[in-house]
């Protein structure tokens, strides 16, 4: 609609500041015939739009045309800009209109664009990022959703979850939900979802006010801590993937790492990336079925 793309752009060019016909052209996908109609259309409604021809002239608004921003500190306007920037890139739904007129509304805030968010994985593909929108909508209007789940072990299941919170924590995002099969609250984690769908089936109930994520892993995750050594030569790792206080760098030149981990196939399929650059040193019990791993994919070779 027009009146639409009027609004949005006053706000694209306060917070753009100078801008050309061709360049509001494609980014309305409409044509520059347009987009001067429209520039007609808001001087006339009394927006103080200024229009220069050749070498550096464009389009922009009139000095000072800002909405008041004076309920907000810069520090406060700053933490609401970042928000957004964090909605941008887990492709909710609106954020970069939304963060157009923000920045329409505190223009000065965000000259320094020193934040950009992206909690997709390195070579993913679009289609295998997460469709945020799409459980907020089912949390939202309590809808119920079907998936297969894939758990630590690599097995699949089909699971019917009423969704009730999405949660992002420790590099990756969770439902909290009602598993219909299991009849309990369980925690899913988004990477290991698959064929996403939302049903018709309606539901009421609610998350306990009192839940708490932390404290259900806690009581779920009763995991031994496993130490390993790890060479200097695989150093640059550590730090990406392990807290700083779990590495400790000892005299004889090797990495001590002690962390909790399941034993199950995950961890040694994930602790056999590091090849012969790890050592398990504790528990036995996982010395013993890392080095059976380690024999199987030698004698595949044999």
């Amino acid at each position: 609609m027009q009146i639409e793309r009027l609004v949005q752009m006053v706000f694209y060019i306060v917070n753009h500041g100078h801008v050309t016909a061709k360049q509001l052209s494609r980014h309305f996908h409409v044509s520059t015939r347009t987009i001067y109609r429209d520039i007609n259309t808001l001087t006339i409604a009394g927006i103080p739009i200024l229009s220069a021809k050749g070498t550096g002239g464009g389009i922009s608004l009139m000095d000072g045309y800002t909405i008041d921003k004076s309920l907000l500190s810069k520090e406060e306007q700053q933490s609401l800009f970042q928000g957004l920037q964090i909605l941008q890139a887990t492709k909710y739904p609106n954020a970069e209109m939304a963060m157009n007129k923000i920045g329409a509304v505190f223009r000065n805030a965000f000259e320094s664009k020193w934040l950009d968010v992206d909690f997709s994985y390195w070579g993913s593909e679009e289609t295998e990022k997460i469709k945020i929108s799409d459980l907020q909508l089912a949390i939202l209007t309590k809808h119920v959703i079907t998936f297969f789940y894939f758990n630590s072990e690599l097995k699949q299941s089909e699971r019917t979850v009423e969704p009730l919170r999405l949660v992002f924590k420790s590099h990756a995002w969770y439902i909290v939900g009602y598993c219909r099969r299991k009849e309990e609250l369980r925690i899913f984690r988004l990477s290991r979802i698959k064929h996403l769908q939302i049903l018709p089936d309606i539901f009421e109930r609610e998350l306990p006010p009192d839940y708490s994520l932390t404290s259900e892993c806690k009581v779920e995750c009763h995991i031994p801590h496993l130490k390993l050594k790890f060479s200097p030569k695989i150093a640059h790792r550590l730090f990406d993937e392990f807290q700083e206080d779990q590495v400790c760098l000892c005299e004889d030149g090797n990495y001590y790492v002690s962390v909790p981990f399941a034993l199950n196939n995950w961890t040694f399929h994930y602790l056999l990336s590091f090849g012969k650059y790890v050592e398990i040193l504790e528990p036995e019990e996982a010395r013993t079925r890392f080095k059976e791993l380690a024999t199987e994919i030698v004698n595949i070779y044999t």
